[in-house]
């Protein structure tokens, strides 16, 4: 699948289904399908950036989701 694949699919999810505006490490952990250390890993690393409440905007779990597949 390639990134702009990926990026309709995640358009046509965020069309059809409500979506939170932000998400904590545990529900990006689920959504990403990894564990919440990983999560925290990535965090660190800057990979998956938290806004000024420390959670996680969804762009950020879009922006790593298409980052992931390219």
């Amino acid at each position: 699948m390639d990134t702009k694949e990926l990026q309709q699919i995640i358009q046509l999810f965020k069309d059809t289904h409500p979506r939170p505006a932000h998400v904590t490490q545990k529900q990006a952990a689920e959504m990403l399908h990894m564990s919440e250390p990983t999560v925290r890993k990535l965090i660190a690393a800057g990979s998956i950036k938290l806004n000024d409440a420390g959670i996680i905007p969804i762009t950020e779990i879009d922006k790593f989701t298409i980052a992931k597949a390219a």
